[in-house]
């Protein structure tokens, strides 16, 4: 339930076409539901203006339908990251209107069309084709959150012309995600080009001396253009939901 629901079903409630036994139902599950292995938070749409996400790794294909179910009966649109394509066909049996995107380990229910909400549009900027599922994974998340979205890709600093080729792109967005591995440089190349905000994302994609993203990560940390932010190791997730607060309206 979020905002907009819950000043709908106060003025029902108000007007007298909704009776107190159903409004007392409706606001039954808040603030959580006990499903058993998991405790759904509905109050979240109200506190921070999106559902609760389902973090689909380390969950069976079971406890991600109960999840999602509690989720679906309050209208919510649903957004499980981290799934792999067996676990999702097992759970789009149960809701055969779920969209699996495999690029982005995502799966997604949208009960009806996403509000937008973003002021402007978020742009993801990946390195290479390896840093794709990291970026496509912010992607998603960007759109069901109800941002404008839109992505480059394999523009990283072993070919920087690329990236200048479509400098007018980087310059009509309004927050720019931007995700590398090996050494992670491009952060720091794109903080320096534009006068927005740059939310830099290092991926466990590189050789032996990047540390599984270490190395990406230390270097954004130690980027020398001013005001780049950075996020976890592999968190396009993390990266998308700043970005859209950033973003929003």
């Amino acid at each position: 339930m979020d905002q907009n629901e819950l000043r709908t079903l106060l003025g029902a409630f108000k007007n007298g076409s909704l009776g107190e036994d159903e409004m007392l139902e409706r606001l039954r599950h808040l603030p959580f539901e006990d499903v058993g292995d998991a405790m759904v938070d509905h109050h979240r749409s109200l506190r921070q203006g999106f559902p609760e996400v389902i973090f689909g790794a380390g969950k069976s294909a079971g406890q991600i339908e109960r999840i999602m179910v509690a989720l679906a009966a309050r209208g919510n649109a649903i957004l499980v990251t981290r799934i792999d394509e067996a676990k999702a066909q097992a759970v789009k049996e149960a809701f055969p209107a779920a969209c699996y995107h495999a690029d982005a380990r995502c799966l997604t229910l949208e009960p009806r069309p996403i509000d937008k909400r973003g002021r402007g549009t978020v742009l993801v900027i990946s390195a290479g084709t390896s840093d794709l599922p990291v970026a496509a994974e912010a992607l998603v998340t960007l759109r069901m959150l109800g941002n404008d979205a839109e992505h480059l890709y394999d523009v990283g600093v072993a070919g920087i012309h690329r990236l200048l080729a479509r400098r007018e792109t980087l310059f009509t967005a309004s927050v720019l995600i931007v995700v590398a591995g090996m050494e992670g440089a491009l952060p720091s190349v794109v903080g320096g080009l534009v006068d927005r905000p740059v939310i830099a994302v290092p991926t466990s994609v590189g050789y032996g001396a990047s540390f599984g993203g270490i190395a990406a990560l230390l270097g954004m940390l130690n980027s020398c253009a001013a005001g780049v932010t950075v996020v976890n190791i592999d968190n396009g997730f993390g990266a998308a939901v700043a970005a859209s607060k950033i973003n929003r309206e």
